[in-house]
């Protein structure tokens, strides 16, 4: 085949590969979430309940991510889009702190100072990511916790089920605003890559955090 008529590879557009980046090391990829540890078994409640207490440290403060990277938004697209996120993510916050409140204190597990201390150096990592002046980066960062979250919240729609509570609609941006974003920030190479150091750091988090939790049930296991 000619040089003129070979086939070229069309790159993948940012939004494509922020989503590939969340479905390959977001929580659904994770062994803990794909072994059922939070979904079946005699210890599915607990370590739901110690997720939720511990999700709570991480995202369950204001301002977070999402508000963070809103102070940055320079753009009208970027502006309207993390308006409707941070107003979204104040009820998923409110629906995080309930869950928690309902389901008791946190499990007893060994080690319990050293991982609280663990997951406030992981909000300040994120904290430094939301509030960077890289352009791309903090938006990065939000649209990547918007997409890891639709697994968090079937998580926390679990919990609040086996609690006797009604999970409210999640509002967050739909899958098609979010991609046009990602899409309209990307306005060069250099933002593009701000934008995927900023979603892999987000998600290198949540996959820390996840590590965190089957290190705690397994020491719960055998204790």
């Amino acid at each position: 085949m000619s040089q003129l008529t070979q086939p070229l590879l069309q790159p993948r557009g940012v939004a494509e590969m922020l989503d590939s980046l969340v479905a390959s090391g977001g929580t659904g990829a994770h062994p803990h979430v794909r072994a059922g540890a939070l979904s079946s078994g005699s210890d599915a409640m607990r370590n739901l309940a110690d997720a939720v207490h511990f999700l709570c440290l991480l995202h369950g403060r204001h301002p977070g991510v999402i508000d963070s990277a809103a102070r940055k938004a320079v753009d009208r697209a970027s502006r309207q889009w993390m308006e409707e996120a941070a107003d979204a993510f104040v009820q998923e916050r409110a629906f995080l702190t309930k869950i928690a409140s309902a389901v008791g204190p946190v499990p007893s597990t060994q080690g319990q100072a050293q991982c609280e201390a663990a997951v406030a150096a992981q909000r300040k990592a994120i904290d430094m990511l939301a509030e960077s002046d890289r352009h791309g980066c903090a938006v990065g960062a939000a649209i990547a916790l918007t997409l890891d979250w639709r697994t968090i919240r079937v998580l926390l729609d679990i919990s609040a089920q086996r609690l006797d509570l009604t999970p409210p609609t999640c509002t967050l941006p739909d899958l098609r605003e979010t991609a046009r974003l990602a899409g309209a920030v990307a306005s060069s190479p250099a933002v593009e890559r701000a934008m995927t150091f900023g979603a892999q750091q987000l998600i290198t988090q949540h996959s820390g955090l996840w590590d965190l939790m089957a290190a705690r049930a397994a020491s719960r296991a055998i204790s």
